[in-house]
């Protein structure tokens, strides 16, 4: 009579001839390596979720909510247009933002540039929007030179600005072009 063995009588056989713990603990082995992968996977796409949850968006809508008011200025002998943030700017301070708008190179020579919710011929220093509508971009060293009028999104921290007259009312530092 010949006996065929399938891995079940095999698995049966090893059983029974006392190896028991050794097959348990294989088993056991098997099965966390299995689990592993899944658990991993859900905890990095969380991870990658959280992450890029950390990165607000800012809109030009939420910019908005700023008021301004003439302020003189005796020792320059010139008003400013002093602002009084709202809530919803506020609430963006210190924070991790991306933005999209319009490049305008201001200077070249010393790396100054703009971020504008419009283009160029209506922007802020055309006369055609108010400050409210641009930020200033303190890019991160070694970025390429960018156009004018080139519509990127830009990631940074967002900072107001109520006491230095020589920046705009709203500041992205350490930005970069957000992909």
């Amino acid at each position: 009579m010949t006996t065929h063995l399938n891995r079940r009588t095999f698995v049966v056989r090893k059983l029974s001839d006392g190896n028991q713990t050794e097959y348990l603990q294989r088993m056991k082995t098997v099965f966390q390596r299995l689990l592993f992968l899944p658990v991993l996977s859900i905890a990095l796409m969380i991870q990658s979720g959280q992450l890029s949850a950390q990165v607000a968006e800012l809109t030009w809508n939420t910019l908005a909510d700023v008021s301004f008011k003439d302020v003189y200025l005796e020792e320059y002998d010139l008003y400013y247009y002093y602002p009084t943030f709202g809530p919803k700017v506020l609430d963006m301070e210190g924070r991790m933002v991306k933005i999209s708008g319009y490049v305008i190179p201001v200077d070249y020579d010393d790396d100054y540039y703009v971020l504008s919710a419009f283009p160029f011929a209506a922007c802020f220093f055309c006369g055609g929007a108010g400050p409210e509508s641009v930020v200033d971009l303190q890019l991160k060293a070694g970025h390429r030179r960018f156009k004018t009028d080139e519509r990127l999104t830009f990631k940074g921290v967002f900072r107001t600005n109520t006491t230095d007259i020589y920046q705009l009312n709203y500041i992205l530092e350490d930005a970069e072009v957000f992909k």
